[in-house]
């Protein structure tokens, strides 16, 4: 609500501030009616660690820069250099050259030097969501160092992403980011991870913070496959077993299987596996996996069915058909044989005028290679 028109003071009741890096703490006041021309700038601000000011413990005098308008009641102040800080519980203290010298008591801040920064929030904590759906996760981390927010990075990057610096009720800020995408199966147990980073004013490297969670995509059976076994070829009218395959969530609760007669459908079993007697006319098949999601079904398989007496008869004529071959080859070479034998003998007796009778004999030996 309204501060009142007396001394009053607003701070956020804890802040955990990162060592190495700054620290805002959002401050507002309000003064006695009599005070409100009092305020000038000679005001100076003063964070104690006690409820009484001395010279001693007025450890944190923040210059100008590091403060809002006092004058305006703004207290809010930066320390960049942490290391003036300590876990402890300050207070604000206004000090200006008048009578205007007052100690909030009423609240107080409870600073806490962290080494490790909070690991950031994930809003919804949990994703449970049906394919399709349109999701969008929120990342948030503290920013205490208001100049310095984290920088936040999801992994993976699903899609567009927002980045904010909000501010709480108690004035404080935290950096946030908004990613939206459309659930995917294969999204499913995917971690989706988001990664504060934070600067470090010592020189040192970021130091990080991740949340994650696990993806629970429900979706229709995908990559439907069907496997045979024995493996083709197959002979007629021997027995398969066909088996189907898929990849959902939930789990597959039904399989269907069919065989297609050219654009004709027909039903013909149900289960995982289905054991069949294929011919050349039933050998082609498919099926279908069903779960609470829909339904998803594998692509036509064709089953390389064998006829045993087409392929006994190709056997049958493949050994006659080398058979014919070596007779034949043998055949025309013998014949070649004896008709060179034959050729040279005749020239030769021809040449010489031998009597009919040797002629005779050459034929009889010409007809012996014949016949062989």
């Amino acid at each position: 609500g309204a501060l009142c028109e007396k001394w009053a003071i607003k701070m956020p009741q804890n802040i955990n501030v990162l060592r190495g890096s700054c620290v805002t703490i959002p401050c507002s006041f309000d003064v006695e009616n009599e005070h409100e021309n009092n305020l000038h700038d000679t005001c100076k601000a003063y964070w104690i660690d006690s409820l009484r000011f001395t010279s001693e413990n007025a450890k944190l005098k923040p210059t100008k820069d590091m403060t809002g308008d006092l004058t305006k009641k703004d207290c809010t102040t930066t320390f960049n250099n942490t290391r003036l800080l300590q876990s402890t519980k300050y207070y604000f203290r206004l000090d200006c050259d008048n009578d205007v010298k007052f100690t909030f008591t009423q609240a107080g801040v409870d600073i806490s030097l962290i080494d490790d920064p909070p690991s950031p929030t994930l809003t919804p904590s949990t994703l449970k969501v049906e394919e399709g759906t349109s999701v969008s996760l929120t990342c948030s981390a503290p920013a205490p160092c208001w100049s310095h927010p984290p920088a936040l990075t999801w992994s993976p990057n699903l899609g567009q992403s927002q980045e904010t610096l909000q501010e709480n009720q108690d004035k404080t800020k935290v950096k946030t980011s908004v990613m939206n995408f459309t659930a995917s199966h294969l999204h499913h147990g995917n971690k989706i991870s988001c990664t504060a980073a934070y600067k470090n004013n010592r020189g040192s490297p970021d130091v990080t913070a991740e949340t994650s969670l696990a993806a629970n995509i429900s979706y229709s059976p995908k990559d439907v496959q069907i496997s045979v076994s024995p493996s083709c070829p197959v002979p007629e009218n021997s027995n398969v077993t066909l088996t189907c395959s898929s990849n959902a969530n939930p789990a597959v609760e039904n399989y269907t299987w069919y065989r297609a007669d050219g654009d004709q459908e027909t039903f013909i079993g149900t289960g995982t596996s289905l054991n069949i007697k294929v011919s050349r006319d039933i050998r082609r098949f498919f099926c279908k996996a069903e779960n609470e999601i829909g339904v998803g079904r594998s692509n036509l398989t064709h089953l390389d069915v064998q006829c045993i007496i087409c392929a006994w008869y190709h056997f049958s004529w493949q050994i006659v058909k080398h058979i014919v071959d070596f007779t034949v080859e043998s055949f025309l070479g013998s014949l070649l044989v004896c008709f060179s034998v034959s050729d040279r003998t005749y020239m030769s007796l021809n040449r010489r005028n031998v009597s009919s009778s040797e002629y005779d004999d050459l034929s009889n030996f010409v007809l012996l290679c014949v016949s062989k």
